[in-house]
C-alpha cells in the first residue's frame, strides 16, 4: 500500500450517476413496467436473466422457501438465526413511541408516530450474495411495525437451480412472507408502480447494481428509498500499540467487496505504515477474491502518516468513512473527537466483520463521505411522523392575533381572516 503524508492525501470519488446511455434504458425500463405491469416484468427477466417465467412463478412459493433449507448447512441456519436475535434487540432499543403534551389553557400538541404500511426489499445476486443484508433491511422494518414486507431479487443468484437457498433462508428466518423472482430496474419499477402481480410499496431499500441504483433515483417520489450506497469504505485509526496482523485483515476485509472499494490506515508510526503494508502484500496474495481486494488496494487503498492522534482523527472527519476502527491504546478517550463516521470499532477485538454480522447494529452504513450528515440504517427509516395540534378557544382567543400578524406579514390575508372570523365569531359570544 502506497504510505503518503496527510497534506498530501485526498479520496476523491466522484458518486455514480451512470453513463446516458444507463440512464435511457432505465427510464425506458421503469416506464414500460409503469405501463405494461406483469409483461414487462416478465419480457425484461426472460432479455436479462435469461430465465423464462409466466405471471404466476413471479411469486416464490413456501414449498421453495421450505425446500431450501435442505440446501443449506444446520451450522448456517443456526448462525443466522443468532445474527437474526442480535439484530432484533439492538434495534429495539430505537423504537419510538407517540407523544402528547396537554397545556394549561387547554391545547394539547404531540407526535404520532406510525410504521410506514409496505415496504420492499431489494436483494442482489451479482458478485456475492449477501443474507445478512436481507436480516438488516427486513429486521428493522418488522421492529418499527411495518405490516407489509415484499422482498425481490433475480431469478438466478443461484445460478441453473434459481434463487440462493442462503438468501431464501435469511428471508425465511427473518420473516419475510411476499417474496418475487425479479431483479433489476424492472422489480425496482415493479415496486414502485405494482403490476398485476406485485402491489405497489410506500418505500424501497437494499443495494443493487448500477441499474438497480438508477432505477431507485428514477423513481423517487412515487415512493421513497434508503439511498444512493456508494461502494464500501474502511478506514483503520492506529497506533504503535495496534497489531500490524489485525490492521491488514481488517483492511482487506473491505478491499474483497469490490475493485472501488476504499481501504485506509491512518497512524501515528511510521514503522506500524511500513508493516501494515508488508502485511497487506503477504495476506492478499492468499484471499480467495485477491484480484478484486488487489485492485481495490491499489486504486483507493492508502496509508496516512500523522503526528498524533488528534491529527489522524481531523484526517478521518474529513474522510467520514462508512466503517472507522480505532486500534489505539485507550480507544474511548478519543470517542468524543470523533464526529464523521458510520459505524465506530473500539478496540483490537471490534474487527468490522463483527459488526457485518452478529453484532447487532446495522451494517447498511453511508458511503462516499455522506456519514458527514447521514446514519445508519435503522428503526426511524421505516416510521413516519405527523404532528398533532389541537388548539383550544382559550388558546386562540390569546394567541389569534398574533397568527394574523404573521399571516398579514408573509401577504397571505386568506390565513389572516380564517383566523379572524373565529375572533369576531368566538369574541362576540363571551
Amino acid at each position: 500500500m502506497r504510505i503518503v503524508p496527510a497534506s498530501e492525501f485526498s479520496l476523491q470519488r466522484e458518486v455514480e450517476y451512470g453513463s446516458p446511455e444507463q440512464n435511457q434504458i432505465v427510464k425506458s425500463i421503469v416506464e414500460r413496467v409503469k405501463r405494461e405491469g406483469d409483461a414487462a416484468l416478465l419480457r425484461y427477466t426472460a432479455e436479462h436473466d435469461r430465465v423464462q417465467l409466466q405471471s404466476s412463478q413471479l411469486r416464490v412459493t413456501e414449498d421453495e422457501i421450505q425446500a431450501a433449507y435442505s440446501r443449506v448447512e444446520a451450522s448456517f441456519v443456526t448462525a443466522i438465526r443468532k445474527a437474526a436475535d442480535n439484530i432484533r434487540v439492538y434495534h429495539e432499543k430505537q423504537k419510538r413511541t407517540s407523544w402528547f403534551d396537554l397545556q394549561p389553557d387547554g391545547t394539547m400538541l404531540g407526535q404520532i408516530i406510525r410504521p410506514l404500511r409496505r415496504v420492499g426489499v431489494y436483494v442482489p445476486g451479482g458478485k456475492a450474495a449477501y443474507p445478512s443484508s436481507v436480516l438488516m433491511n427486513v429486521i428493522p422494518a418488522q421492529v418499527a411495525g411495518v405490516p407489509e414486507i415484499v422482498m425481490v431479487t433475480p431469478p438466478a443468484t443461484g445460478g441453473k437451480e434459481g434463487i440462493d437457498p442462503y438468501i431464501l433462508v435469511a428471508a425465511a428466518e427473518a420473516g419475510v412472507k411476499e417474496l418475487y423472482r425479479v431483479g433489476g430496474a424492472q422489480a425496482i419499477a415493479a415496486l414502485a408502480y405494482g403490476t398485476e402481480t406485485i402491489a405497489p410499496v410506500d418505500k424501497i431499500c437494499g443495494p443493487g447494481n448500477i441499474y438497480v441504483a438508477l432505477a431507485k433515483r428514477e423513481v423517487y417520489g412515487a415512493v421513497d428509498i434508503d439511498s444512493m450506497a456508494g461502494p464500501s469504505e474502511i478506514a483503520v485509526l492506529a497506533d504503535e500499540s495496534a497489531d500490524a496482523a489485525y490492521v491488514a485483515a481488517d483492511l482487506l476485509s473491505q478491499a474483497e467487496h469490490d475493485e472501488m472499494a476504499s481501504a485506509i490506515l491512518v497512524t501515528t508510526s511510521m514503522a506500524m505504515a511500513e508493516a501494515v503494508s508488508r502485511e497487506v502484500a503477504r495476506q492478499v496474495a492468499e484471499l480467495p477474491r485477491r484480484s478484486i481486494a488487489q485492485a481495490s488496494i491499489d486504486q483507493y487503498g492508502a496509508i496516512i502518516v500523522v503526528g498524533s492522534i488528534e491529527e489522524g482523527i481531523h484526517v478521518i472527519n474529513r474522510i467520514a468513512p462508512e466503517h472507522l476502527e480505532v486500534m489505539v491504546e485507550e480507544p474511548m478517550r478519543y470517542l468524543g473527537l470523533i464526529e464523521n463516521a458510520g459505524a465506530i470499532f473500539l478496540g483490537p477485538y471490534s474487527s468490522e466483520p463483527v459488526g457485518d454480522y452478529l453484532a447487532g447494529p446495522n451494517h447498511i452504513i453511508p458511503t462516499n463521505g455522506t456519514a458527514r450528515y447521514s446514519s445508519p440504517v435503522d428503526v426511524d427509516d421505516f416510521i413516519k411522523k405527523s404532528s398533532l395540534i389541537h388548539y383550544s378557544k382559550e388558546a386562540l382567543l390569546a394567541n389569534g392575533a398574533t397568527i394574523m400578524e404573521l399571516a398579514r406579514h408573509e401577504g397571505l390575508e386568506g390565513h389572516a381572516r380564517a383566523i379572524q372570523i373565529r375572533l369576531e365569531k368566538e369574541g362576540n359570544s363571551q
